[in-house]
């Protein structure tokens, strides 16, 4: 066993993971995420975005390779261990809002903070900063079935950031926004995780989101892979070739 180098709170080693269905979902898959680096995943649907997520957050464990975190591995913790380790250290934010129905937005928003043992009033105050800054404040006291589901979202990213998290999962965060609110958006949320220092992992197929990223990882069926954009051949050097080779 290899131990990942310091300066990465996220190491990932030769990660196989298969489906249920047989599928692969990821081919020896190895990266490392730095301290409050924000690193988008990228990849066509299907790609293994998703799948590679989870495997680093600890929701799946992989058939076989390494996940480190701090340099603690997590594909050797137990359910329970795991469990605590996204409870305590780590945010997700899904490609749909899913919220409590039972509990209005602030409490939704700020439900993290309060099962670590934060304060009803201390948790409330934090949870209503970060809605204010999303635009949704006005919608503190609504219950989840009031609000449109681009609010809901909105809420969905703020109960991810209001504990400040080591290491943020954002899954699609922005696929249930119009285009419009997308901008604002992601700015407050990569503004805030560079204030915060915290370290996000951020999966899309948008260009435009992963434009927002300090680096960028794609993926293709399972595996990484690297694009090389050429430049455009010259009109006229084009016409040279041609002619060439007629």
């Amino acid at each position: 066993m290899v131990a990942p180098p310091d300066n990465d709170v996220l190491w990932a080693r030769a990660l196989h993971f298969q489906h249920p269905d047989g599928s692969p979902g990821l081919s020896g898959v190895s990266l490392g995420v730095q301290v409050a680096e924000i690193l988008a995943v990228t990849g066509p649907r299907g790609s293994g975005k998703s799948t590679l997520l989870a495997c680093l957050s600890g929701l799946l464990r992989p058939r076989d390779g390494e996940v480190w975190f701090n340099s603690v591995p997590v594909h050797t913790m137990g359910p329970v261990t795991r469990e605590r380790l996204r409870r305590d250290r780590f945010g997700w934010i899904d490609p749909a809002p899913v919220l409590v129905p039972e509990l209005n937005v602030w409490e939704n928003a700020a439900l993290p903070l309060m099962l670590r043992g934060t304060s009803r009033r201390r948790a409330k105050t934090v949870a209503l900063e970060w809605l204010d800054r999303l635009d949704v404040g006005n919608c503190a006291r609504r219950r989840p079935h009031e609000l449109r589901q681009a609010e809901r979202q909105r809420v969905c990213i703020a109960r991810a950031l209001a504990p400040a998290p080591t290491v943020l999962f954002a899954d699609e965060p922005t696929a249930p926004l119009h285009h419009a609110d997308r901008g604002h958006v992601l700015r407050t949320l990569t503004t805030a995780a560079r204030s915060h220092g915290i370290t996000v992992v951020l999966a899309t197929h948008d260009p435009q989101t992963a434009a927002q990223a300090d680096r960028t990882v794609s993926l293709l069926d399972g595996r990484c892979v690297t694009t090389v954009h050429l430049p455009p051949v010259p009109e006229s050097e084009g016409r040279a070739a041609c002619s060439l080779s007629v």
